[in-house]
């Protein structure tokens, strides 16, 4: 990869890493609900105009019913997913849990689309889910102002995650990028409407909220979504989500700086289990090469 290439990367990953500071400081004062609500409809009203303006109109009106379900699957719902989760839980432990998706993601494809699972994507499978079931059982607790709905919220997020990388090969394949990101957040947004109004919180939320809601609607979702496909087309999928490798570390780093949330040695051991487990299981990291038998 070139130097830009690498600078776009890491630039991503703090984008994407960022979403979990933002949800964090503006879960509590909007609510998880409406808090998403913004998120998408702020990315929709970014993505839309720029969808035009590139004349991919068509391709989302072509995939429209596809699109909406992805939509669905893939940002409302893990979203609403996550921005729970940030009321009790830190930045940087909803980051490696979100990191297992890919896990779910290659499960998913095996189980519905018969991908075929080499040896090493099995033991990455393997090794990816141990680490997230070892953290969950570290972390969750059932008990009064415990954690373990946050983190069941954190597991059903993934899923969605999983289900819809599937989905989006299953339906989308060869259809313009942008008009599935932008349509995406429109379709989520339309589901967030209604919901976000009856739930929308009873004081307004302070500014310093309202623009870390700015924050993740416009870097972390709109803008994040824009460079994502970019380093996709200049370097190609799988080197671009080698990017699920750095969010968590940003992640977790802005938890810190921002809000002084601390890491704890397991999740750092936890982190590097579900990484390893996601890299084997997406072919990131290979697996030791077979060697031929001499003749």
């Amino acid at each position: 990869m070139r130097p830009t290439d690498i600078a776009q990367l890491i630039s991503l990953a703090a984008m994407w890493g960022g979403s979990f500071l933002f949800m964090r400081m503006g879960a509590a004062e909007f609510g998880p609900i409406a808090l998403v609500a913004v998120r998408v409809i702020g990315a929709a009203l970014m993505l839309m105009p720029m969808l035009v303006l590139r004349g991919q109109w068509p391709a989302l009106r072509a995939n429209w019913r596809h699109i909406f379900v992805v939509g669905l699957t893939n940002s409302a719902l893990p979203f609403l997913c996550f921005a729970y989760a940030a009321l009790s839980i830190t930045a940087g432990l909803s980051a490696i849990f979100n990191a297992a998706a890919p896990l779910l993601g290659a499960l998913i494809a095996w189980l519905w689309l018969k991908d075929r699972l080499t040896p090493p994507r099995v033991a990455g499978l393997l090794i990816g889910f141990a680490g997230v079931l070892w953290l969950a059982w570290d972390k969750a607790s059932f008990k009064a102002g415990g954690s373990g709905w946050a983190v069941v919220a954190c597991l059903i997020g993934t899923v969605f995650y999983g289900l819809s990388a599937a989905l989006a090969k299953r339906w989308l394949v060869g259809v313009a990028p942008l008009a599935v990101a932008a349509g995406s957040q429109c379709s989520a947004g339309l589901f967030m409407l209604i919901p976000a109004i009856v739930w929308w919180p009873a004081s307004n939320p302070s500014a310093h909220v309202w623009m870390a809601a700015a924050l993740l609607a416009i870097v972390s979702t709109g803008l994040a979504y824009v460079l994502f496909f970019k380093l996709n087309a200049s370097i190609g999928p799988s080197n671009a989500i080698t990017v699920t490798f750095l969010v968590p570390v940003f992640a977790m780093a802005w938890g810190w700086m921002f809000l002084g949330e601390g890491v704890t040695p397991t999740m750092a051991v936890g982190c590097c289990v579900i990484l390893l487990g996601t890299g084997l299981s997406t072919g990131l990291i290979r697996g030791p090469a077979r060697v031929a038998a001499a003749g």
